[in-house]
């Protein structure tokens, strides 16, 4: 076995503690979507990461295991990030839906060229998802959501517990879940959009068969773009209501995984 000993007793039991404790945590912010982005510095989720182990050690019981640095200590360390991020994975889900309904609306559009960097992954996403993902965050802070998954954070340390943190089978379905969950909310936010672009499509495949010297390209991108803006204001209640039950549900999804 390693263990690591500088002679400061107690004091250097709390700070194994401590960062025992900011393993799950970090892991939960890594994979979370509004704090695990590119934007946000390291040094910050570490700081935030340092608030919340401070008050996990505070009000909970918790322990690091006796050797940190020993084969049981890395197991320990591995199942913590494993909850982690599983806590911020399934975060990640519902945040994920927006951008998958974009893809399906913008494609309908003719705007699949319109590209942005998507500032959580690095990579390139629609411009349209890039809308709908700033509405989803302006809403889930709003709400608060965010304080009350730091809540679930702290409350998992009493549900999974250090050494029981292997989340088994049935939570490993509970996220395979929240999947299928995150496709049929993508496919409510875009479905009026699209039903208004397909009838926009229709009419100018009609106006072309009819009037063959009218330039189809040039009648119908224009159409399009028209149509989709349309459609997306006149789906706006709409899409402030699912995206206000879809701060809900995340949440949801992350107690759901906590439950025994």
């Amino acid at each position: 076995m390693i263990q690591l000993d500088f002679g400061f007793g107690a004091l250097e039991a709390e700070f194994w503690r401590l960062l025992f404790v900011m393993t799950r945590i970090g892991a939960a912010l890594v994979a979370a979507p509004l704090f695990g982005i590119a934007g946000v510095p390291p040094q910050v989720r570490v700081i935030g990461a340092g608030a919340l182990a401070v008050l996990v050690c505070a009000w909970t019981p918790v322990m690091a295991p006796p050797v940190l640095f020993s084969v049981a200590g890395m197991m320990a360390v591995m199942g913590e990030i494993l909850v982690g991020l599983a806590l911020g994975f399934a975060l990640q889900l519902s945040f994920a839906a927006p951008i998958l309904a974009a893809e399906l609306v913008g494609g309908s559009m003719g705007m699949s060229l319109a590209t942005a960097v998507d500032p959580g992954s690095g990579a390139q996403s629609p411009a349209l998802g890039q809308y709908f993902a700033v509405v989803l965050s302006l809403v889930f802070l709003a709400h608060g959501a965010h304080l009350q998954w730091f809540a679930l954070i702290v409350e998992s340390y009493r549900a999974l517990p250090p050494g029981q943190t292997w989340l088994g089978a049935e939570r490993f379905a509970l996220i395979a879940g929240f999947a299928a969950r995150m496709f049929a909310v993508a496919v409510t936010i875009a479905l009026p959009a699209c039903l208004i672009l397909l009838v926009v499509q229709i009419v100018t495949g009609v106006l072309g068969r009819s009037a063959p010297s009218l330039n189809l390209f040039s009648l119908g991108l224009p159409a399009g773009v028209l149509g989709g803006i349309a459609a997306l204001l006149v789906g706006a209640p709409v899409l402030t209501d699912v995206v206000v039950r879809l701060s809900a549900d995340a949440i949801a999804q992350v107690a759901e995984l906590l439950a025994p």
